[in-house]
């Protein structure tokens, strides 16, 4: 007669339990737009995305203080693409007209070069500290970035699968 050994069964145990959590823990699962602390891959912030992978990044240009809009999507590939830019006065650091096969079009006061295909794996962003106020749209409801990250902060963007360890350690801008 043989006789089973229980602490076998309970370590087998424990260590599939503890794989399970493992797994659980640093396995990429939630797809979304990432607020990287410099170029270190530390999460400060972060909203998730579904279908609708578009969003747009508003600030008050520092010389004219005038809003400018820029327009993004991610692409199949996982890249951030500008697909579009609105802004209120021909200054400096605003382009004049548009480069090719973009469209270049004045309504309501507004200039909008669309049709723009920029694509960037990432792009890094300074938050203005005195009147930028960066803030991100998506899905029609703005969202400051100085309520989750410190003004005067660099941090990098982009589109990146994240584990449940990021998602305790950023803030989740869409769930505030």
């Amino acid at each position: 007669m043989k006789f089973k050994r229980p602490g076998k069964v309970k370590l087998i145990l424990a260590f599939l339990i503890l794989t399970s959590i493992a797994i659980m823990l640093f396995i990429p699962i939630k797809q979304a737009i990432v607020f990287e602390y410099q170029n270190k891959g530390e999460v400060l912030a972060y909203f998730p995305f579904k279908d609708d992978s578009s969003f747009k990044i508003k600030y008050t240009h520092s010389i004219h203080l005038s809003d400018v809009v820029e327009s993004y999507r991610i692409t199949e590939k996982g890249d951030i693409q500008l697909y579009e830019l609105m802004y209120e006065d021909f200054a400096i650091g605003m382009p004049e007209n548009a480069s090719n096969g973009e469209i270049f079009e004045q309504r309501d006061g507004k200039y909008y070069i669309k049709n723009m295909n920029r694509i960037f794996p990432f792009f890094d962003l300074r938050l203005g500290e005195v009147r930028a106020n960066h803030t991100v749209i998506s899905e029609e409801k703005e969202y400051p970035l100085s309520n989750y990250i410190e003004p005067g902060t660099w941090v990098r963007i982009k589109a990146k699968k994240i584990n449940l360890i990021d998602t305790l350690k950023g803030v989740n801008i869409l769930g505030q």
